[in-house]
Order: C-alpha cells, then structure tokens, then sequence
C-alpha cells in the first residue's frame, strides 16, 4: 500500500474502533489488531494517538457538516436553508452524536482532539448564523445578533440530542427534534409550525 493508503486504512480502522469502543478506550493495540498489523506501523504513521483519534473524529464528523451543507445549498430561500439544517442534523444517527459527546468529554485531556471539535464546531455555529444573517436580510428573520442565536440554537440542539444518546428514555429524539425547531422559530420571530418536518412546507 502506498504511504496515503496506508493511513486512510489506518484511519477506518479507528473509525471502527472508536464507534465500538469509544474514544477513551480506543489504543493503539485495538486499531493494530482491528487493521490486522503491528503497533509499530501505527506509531510509524502518527506520532501520537491523540493526532490518529482527532484525525478519526474529524473524518467522520466532517460527512455529517458536509451533508448539511449540501441540503442548504440546494434550498433557494433562508427559511428552506434551516428546515433543511434541522432535517439533516435530526437524521444523524446516534452513533454520530455519540463520536460527539465522546470527543467534547475527551478534549480537555487530548489537544488534537480539542483543536478539531473546536473548529467542527465553529463551522456548525457560521453555518446556521449565515442562515440567520440571510433571513435577516430577507425580512423573513427578526435576530438582533445571529452570532449569539445561532450558538444558542445550536447548543439546544447538541444539548437534547445529547440526552437522547446518553439517556434515550428521559427525551425521545422526535420530542428534541420537535422542542429544537419550536425553539429556534421563537428566537427568530418565524411563524409557529414553519420548520416543522410536516407543515409548513
């Protein structure tokens, strides 16, 4: 295999591991023996295990950002770019938001990590404020500050959904689905019902 083959296969390997596993409990000897090779070639590819988790994490959280951002780029009008933020958010599956809350508990301790989920972050919280920002300008959004609404929006969405990855029988993913939307169409001054999966559209 060639050197980028070699660490794309890397890579998957702890992409597997660390949704089996967990990124806490992911090592180099599971992602050795998941690839079927040494931990020294691991070693030999990544100085450090904190930089292969990070990069890991990176890959499989930037599909979920990326496919976001094709849903809103195939909407014509702000209100049809946030329905389609929400549709696409809400349709991750948990093992997704449990990479989430996997590597926001890991971060303090691990600074690659830290790094990217920082900076996945920021591209969720620009996104959904350039939303913001257009139905603003549209007329079809009252926000004084996308900035803050968009964190704010954002940080009910990671938070419920959150709890339901954590603790699926206290808040069911249709109820965060459903509160997140009611929400954000509050904070926007946007008719009740609007971004609704069902109605308005």
């Amino acid at each position: 295999m060639s050197p980028d083959d070699r660490r794309s296969a890397i890579v998957t390997a702890a992409r597997t591991v660390m949704e089996r596993r967990g990124i806490a409990a992911t090592t180099v000897r599971d992602v050795a023996a998941e690839l079927g090779t040494s931990s020294g070639l691991i070693h030999h590819y990544y100085a450090s295990m904190d930089d292969l988790l990070a990069e890991a994490f990176e890959q499989a959280a930037r599909e979920d950002l990326e496919d976001t951002l094709s849903a809103i780029a195939d909407e014509s009008d702000p209100e049809g770019q946030l329905a389609a933020f929400f549709d696409t958010y809400n349709r991750s599956d948990d093992s997704g938001m449990q990479l989430w809350l996997d590597a926001w508990a890991e971060a303090s301790r691990r600074p690659a990590l830290r790094r990217i989920s920082r900076t996945l972050n920021e591209e969720w919280q620009r996104a959904l404020a350039g939303i913001i920002r257009e139905g603003v300008d549209a007329g079809v959004m009252v926000c004084p500050d996308p900035d803050a609404s968009a964190w704010r929006i954002l940080s009910l969405l990671d938070g419920l959904v959150l709890q339901v990855v954590a603790h699926g029988d206290v808040v069911s993913r249709e109820q965060a689905d459903a509160w997140s939307r009611t929400a954000a169409e509050s904070e926007l001054g946007i008719r009740a019902g609007l971004l609704s999966p069902t109605l308005g559209r």
